[in-house]
C-alpha cells in the first residue's frame, strides 16, 4: 500500500456543507466496509479532499486487508503481473478496501478498465468496500465502459464542492492548530476571503503566513495579508503585460515575414498559406508545418496538401454528423475535430455514435393487452402491472408454454400497450439469437461499448426464446450483465421461453437465479397471434451539404464515406417462411376476411 500521510484523518478533515454529505458516506465505507455505498465515487476539482478522504478510510478502517494507491500504481501493478504472465494480479479481489485515486486516468486503458470491473465485481461479490476518487464525475471520462459507468452509477456518486467562507475559516484554523501556530485577530477571515481557487492554494498563502511569523518571530498583521494578495495581483498583471509585449513581438515578427514573401519559392509559399489558412480556422497544422521546414523542396507537396484539405472537409462533415444525431459524448469530441492527425479516431467516435443512437424495431401494429382472449388473468394481470404508471411487483415477468407462439402473442401485446402509452421511453424486443448475433456485430464493427450502453439504457426488455441461450457463450455472459444494468436501473423485463427456468439446461445459474426471482408463470391457455416487427428508420446517412474554406475540394473525395438517404421503414417478420423470396404466413396464422357475410353461408338454414 502506498505510504499514507499521518495528517490526513478524519479528525483533521473540516466538515462544511460542500463535503458534508462525501464526508459521512468515507466514514460509512470505512466502519462498515461493504454494507451501503458500495463503489462510493468521490469526485472534485483538484485540492478539494479526495486525496485526504481516501486517506482518511485507510487510517479509519479495522479491517486487516486496506490497498490505498493511485490509478498509475495499478497500473504498474498490473503491467508487472503481465508480464509475469498472472492476468489475475492487480485484480484485488481479496482485499477488504480498495481506496483508488486519479480514476480518471482510466481513458484510454482498456485493460485497465476490463481489471477494474473484475475487481468489482470480487469485491462486492466477497463483501468487500471500494472507494474510487476523480477529478470529474463518471460520466465525464471519455471512453469510459458502459459497464464501469453502470457500476458506479449503481453505487454513491457525490461530489466536493468548494468551502464557503465559514468553512476556509474553520480549515484555517485547523491548520493553524496543527502548525502551533497562534493568527493575529482578523487574519484567518482576511485569508479567507483571498480569491484562491481550492484548499491548497489556501494551504499555499497560510505557509508563506507560518513562515513569516517563524522567521521573523512575531505575528502577521491584516495588512500584511493585504498585501500578499496585492503580491498576486501584480503577478497576474505581469503576465498580461508579457502577453501584450508578446502580441507586438507578434506584429514585429508578420512585419518582417510580409518583407520575405516576395522571395518565397513558390512550394514554400503554398504550404505557408495552406497553414495560415486552417490555423486561423482552428486546425492543427503539425502535418503541414513538418513538410514546411524542409530545407529543400519536398517531393509530392502538393498532393500533402490536397489530401489534408481532404481531410478536413471530412472532419466538417463528421462534425455535422455529430450534431444531427446529438452526440451523447461531447466530450469525447473535443481535440478530434480539429485535428487531421486524428481523423481515424473521429470516424470510430462517430460509428460508436451512429450505434449508440441506433433505434431498436417497433412492433407492428395488432392486439394489445385489453384485445386479449383466451389468456389466463394472472398473466394478463401481471403482463398489465409490467407496464402500468406504477412500479411493478413482478419484475422481470417470465413466461412460458410448449407452444412458445402463444407466450410470444402475450409478449407482443406487452410491447404494443407500452409502446402506445409511453412513446417517450426506450423498448428493445429480440429473440436470443438475434441478441447474441447483434453483440457480435458489435464486437467486429468494434463498438461494443456504444452497444451496451444503447442495450443498458432501455425502458422495456422483450426477449423471446430464451431456451436458446444455451446455444452461446460470451452473449449469456453478455445477457446477464444487460440483466444486472437494467435491475439496477429499475427497468421493466419480460421473458418468453418453451419451458420454465428450472427445465433449461446449461443455462447460467445466476440467470436462472434471476429469472426465477421475478414472476414465472405458464400458459396453459391462448391463442398464438401476430408477431411482426417494423425495422427503424435510422436517419444515419445524411451528406454534408456545405463545404468549408477550400474551394477547389474534389467533392467525390468524400462522396463514398457518407451513406444515403432515409430507408423507408420496412416489416419484419419474426414467425416466417420464405417461398421464393416472398414472405408467407403459416396455417395456423392464417386469416380468412369475406366482404360479404352472405357469401360464407354453404347453405340456408331455417
Amino acid at each position: 500500500m502506498s505510504e499514507l500521510d499521518p495528517k490526513l484523518t478524519f479528525d483533521t478533515f473540516v466538515v462544511g456543507p460542500a463535503n458534508r454529505l462525501a464526508s459521512a458516506a468515507a466514514r460509512r465505507a470505512a466502519e462498515s466496509p461493504g454494507t451501503s455505498y458500495n463503489p462510493l465515487f468521490l469526485y472534485s476539482a483538484p485540492g478539494l479532499g479526495k486525496t485526504h478522504i481516501l486517506t482518511a478510510i485507510a487510517h479509519k478502517s479495522q479491517a486487516e486487508r486496506v490497498e490505498y494507491m493511485g490509478l498509475e500504481e495499478y497500473l504498474d501493478r498490473l503491467e508487472a503481473g503481465l508480464q509475469a504472465g498472472d492476468r489475475e494480479r492487480g485484480v484485488y479481489g481479496d482485499l477488504d478496501i480498495l481506496l483508488l485515486d486519479d480514476v480518471q486516468f482510466l481513458t484510454g486503458q482498456p485493460e485497465a478498465q476490463e481489471m477494474l470491473l473484475k475487481t468489482l465485481d470480487q469485491l462486492t461479490t466477497a463483501g468487500g468496500q471500494i472507494v474510487l476518487a476523480s477529478d470529474r464525475p463518471p460520466a465525464d471520462i471519455n471512453g469510459l465502459d458502459a459497464r464501469l459507468l453502470s457500476r458506479f452509477s449503481g453505487g454513491l456518486i457525490v461530489d466536493l464542492g468548494p468551502p464557503d467562507f465559514e468553512t476556509r475559516v474553520a480549515i484555517i484554523h485547523k491548520k493553524s492548530e496543527a502548525r502551533r501556530q497562534t493568527l493575529e485577530d482578523g487574519v484567518a477571515e482576511a485569508v479567507a476571503k483571498a480569491p484562491l481557487k481550492n484548499v491548497r492554494e489556501l494551504g499555499g498563502v497560510l505557509n508563506k503566513i507560518f513562515a513569516m511569523q517563524d522567521l521573523e518571530e512575531r505575528m502577521v498583521t491584516i495588512d500584511e495579508v493585504a498585501a500578499l494578495m496585492e503580491e498576486q495581483a501584480k503577478a497576474a498583471a505581469l503576465s498580461v503585460s508579457s502577453d501584450e509585449f508578446g502580441s507586438f513581438l507578434n506584429e514585429l515578427t508578420s512585419t518582417l515575414e510580409s518583407a520575405v514573401e516576395e522571395k518565397e519559392e513558390p512550394w514554400r509559399k503554398a504550404l505557408r498559406e495552406a497553414v495560415e489558412t486552417a490555423d486561423r480556422r482552428g486546425f492543427s497544422t503539425l502535418r503541414l508545418e513538418a513538410i514546411q521546414d524542409s530545407a529543400s523542396e519536398p517531393k509530392g507537396w502538393q498532393d500533402a496538401i490536397e489530401l489534408y484539405k481532404g481531410d478536413i472537409q471530412r472532419l466538417h462533415e463528421i462534425e455535422k454528423e455529430l450534431d444531427r444525431l446529438g452526440n451523447p459524448w461531447p466530450e469525447a469530441a473535443q481535440g478530434l475535430l480539429d485535428d487531421p492527425d486524428r481523423l481515424d479516431e473521429a470516424e470510430a467516435l462517430l460509428t460508436s455514435v451512429r450505434e449508440r443512437q441506433r433505434p431498436f424495431a417497433k412492433l407492428a401494429e395488432g392486439d394489445q393487452l385489453h384485445d386479449l382472449d383466451g389468456f389466463e388473468s394472472i398473466a394478463i394481470k401481471a403482463a398489465a402491472q409490467l407496464v402500468g404508471a406504477e412500479k411493478p411487483k413482478y419484475n422481470p415477468l417470465f413466461l412460458w408454454s410448449s407452444d412458445e407462439a402463444v407466450a410470444k402473442t402475450l409478449l407482443a401485446a406487452v410491447g404494443r400497450t407500452y409502446q402506445e402509452a409511453r412513446p417517450e421511453l426506450s423498448m428493445a424486443v429480440a429473440s436470443v439469437p438475434e441478441f447474441a448475433s447483434d453483440f457480435i456485430r458489435a464486437l467486429g464493427e468494434g463498438v461494443a461499448g456504444a452497444w451496451r450502453e444503447r442495450w443498458w439504457t432501455v425502458d422495456l426488455l422483450l426477449i423471446h426464446g430464451i431456451q436458446d441461450l444455451v446455444e452461446t457463450e460470451r452473449a449469456q455472459d453478455e445477457f446477464f450483465h444487460l440483466f444486472e444494468a437494467l435491475r439496477r436501473r429499475g427497468a421493466r423485463m419480460m421473458f418468453v421461453a418453451d419451458r420454465a427456468p428450472s427445465a433449461v439446461a446449461g443455462i447460467d445459474e445466476r440467470l436462472r437465479s434471476r429469472f426465477e426471482g421475478g414472476l414465472v408463470l405458464e400458459l396453459s391457455t391462448g391463442t398464438a397471434g401476430r408477431f411482426e416487427l417494423i425495422a427503424p428508420d435510422e436517419g444515419m446517412g445524411e451528406e454534408a451539404d456545405d463545404k468549408i474554406f477550400f474551394p477547389d475540394l474534389d467533392d467525390e473525395r468524400t462522396k463514398g464515406e457518407r451513406g444515403g438517404g432515409r430507408s423507408r421503414p420496412q416489416p419484419v417478420p419474426i414467425e416466417a417462411s420464405q417461398k421464393g423470396g416472398v414472405w408467407f404466413p403459416g396455417r395456423e396464422n392464417a386469416v380468412i376476411h369475406w366482404p360479404r357475410f352472405e357469401e360464407l353461408l354453404i347453405e340456408e338454414l331455417d
